[in-house]
């Protein structure tokens, strides 16, 4: 199975598995053939740690300060789970979740005029966070509300922005959300690497900072999920 066109941003080996858990649940039948001894293809989780060695042809053997070599699951394309993402709800519809334990990201930190912040995951730690002042949390809070009552399919919500003309640099100005805010809200909440996206339309923008906050909403502590043993586990779960 070749399935790469709707899931750009997941390996095509765990697209493949995927696919096949989805086609499983809907009463296909499914051969499914690895060519390597371990799941996940360019996406696996290497263990122990004296096979990441082998791996990547290291001298030696991992020194004993690293401890046990089972201990280790190093992920070879390293991703976190969005909570409320659509790879959890293909989980949760196969019932792929049956096989895996999950762990919460405990915090994600941004780092800013030479100095590291945690991103706030609770109304009290946003409020205790100097990452912004009283006056822009305040605008920032209603940013955020006008985020959650957003909806692509009701003009109600849009309160005079077109999400299809609109860019998101116009939002924020909306808002008088000031320079420090803007960089905080594209880069730790939308995971842009780039500014470019300040002059697209905004739905996009505004989209990935809503699935942000539900993700977050899930769990209180961070909107982040990650197989307990490594990413390796998703593709055998679905092989599964």
């Amino acid at each position: 199975l070749q399935w790469n066109s709707h899931l750009p941003c997941i390996p095509p080996f765990l697209q493949e598995c995927i696919l096949s858990g989805i086609m499983s649940v809907n009463g296909k039948k499914v051969l499914h053939m690895d060519r390597n001894s371990y799941y996940g293809g360019e996406s696996a989780s290497i263990t122990p740690l004296e096979d990441l060695y082998k791996r990547f042809n290291l001298p030696g053997t991992p020194p004993e300060s690293m401890g046990r070599g089972r201990d280790w699951n190093v992920d070879l394309i390293p991703k976190f789970l969005m909570a409320n993402g659509q790879l959890v709800k293909m989980l949760l519809y196969t019932e792929v979740t049956r096989y895996l334990d999950f762990k919460v990201i405990e915090g994600s930190f941004v780092y800013k005029g030479g100095k590291i912040y945690k991103v706030p995951s609770t109304e009290a730690e946003a409020l205790a966070s100097s990452l912004m002042g009283l006056f822009e949390k305040r605008r920032f809070r209603k940013f955020l509300v006008y985020v959650a009552n957003f909806d692509e399919n009701d003009p109600k919500t849009f309160e005079g922005v077109d999400p299809k003309k609109t860019t998101m640099r116009d939002v924020y100005k909306k808002f008088d959300l000031g320079q420090d805010v803007i960089d905080f809200t594209g880069h730790a909440l939308a995971l842009y690497r780039t500014d470019d996206y300040l002059d697209q339309p905004c739905q996009e923008t505004i989209n990935r900072i809503k699935l942000y906050s539900e993700s977050l909403a899930r769990y209180g502590k961070s909107p982040y999920l990650y197989p307990l043993y490594g990413l390796g586990e998703l593709p055998q779960g679905f092989a599964r």
